[in-house]
């Protein structure tokens, strides 16, 4: 099959991340991923939930939503039906525990950074940019501490990146946009450090059960994906804080 663009199977989308986006979060960035569009804030409290009380550390944590024009017909706002979707709250939770890996929570001390994902406009891998993009706010965020004093040494731990990656049509491909996802055999999320240890992977048999042995060809296919999202990461963070990892 001809991908869109003329992409070859293991080639990204456009990607590019603007940091610093919004004036008032203590970290941001916006995530220009093909066209898929995500806005990240980071937001620090000086709190942690009731589990995390009396440890000394602190705790990361992530909400995301899609607005309701940013698919092709208008979704109701969830906020609005008082119900958050299993979808979200999978997302969420996805991307806090991402994140959380990066961090070293005794070194934050006792606050939270949470991490809002608002999706603008979606157009396939929406989780894999909410996190990559995600990650750059939450550097922001920490090196702000950093600077103002109120952490030592930085929190950060570990660069974050993700990529999305399926089989269609009989073929491994990096990175679905909504086309390819929608016929996909085989759909996985892979999350890792930028060194490439795993921290999460996500696979689904749309169509079924898929050979045990094609997981080798999708880690294989997502480290490939990752080198490219580290990368980028690393080039728009550069001119704002030293990389600690």
């Amino acid at each position: 099959m001809r991908r869109a663009g003329g992409r070859g199977p293991e080639e990204l989308r456009a990607v590019s991340i603007t940091p610093g986006y919004l004036n008032y979060a203590e970290g941001s960035a916006l995530v220009n991923w093909g066209h898929t569009l995500v806005l990240c804030a980071a937001s620090v409290l000086e709190q942690v939930p009731s589990f995390r009380q009396h440890t000394g550390g602190g705790w990361v944590t992530g909400e995301y939503g899609m607005l309701p024009r940013s698919t092709h017909t208008r979704r109701v706002r969830e906020g609005i039906s008082g119900k958050i979707s299993g979808r979200t709250q999978e997302i969420q939770r996805l991307i806090g525990r991402s994140l959380r890996a990066a961090v070293d929570l005794q070194a934050l001390g006792p606050r939270t950074v949470v991490l809002d994902c608002d999706v603008l406009q979606a157009d396939g891998g929406t989780r894999t940019a909410a996190i990559t993009g995600a990650f750059v706010a939450l550097a922001l965020a920490l090196e702000n501490l950093r600077r103002q004093g109120l952490v030592e040494p930085m929190p950060l731990k570990e660069q974050v990146v993700a990529v999305s990656l399926g089989l269609v049509a009989g073929r491994l491909l990096l990175d679905l946009d909504y086309e390819e996802d929608f016929q996909a055999a085989v759909d996985a999320n892979f999350v890792a450090t930028g060194k490439g240890g795993l921290i999460e992977v996500q696979a689904t048999g749309e169509d079924g059960p898929f050979p045990a042995n094609l997981m080798n060809e999708m880690l294989a296919l997502a480290q490939k994906g990752f080198a490219q999202v580290a990368r980028i990461q690393e080039e728009a963070l550069v001119p704002w804080l030293p990389l600690p990892w």
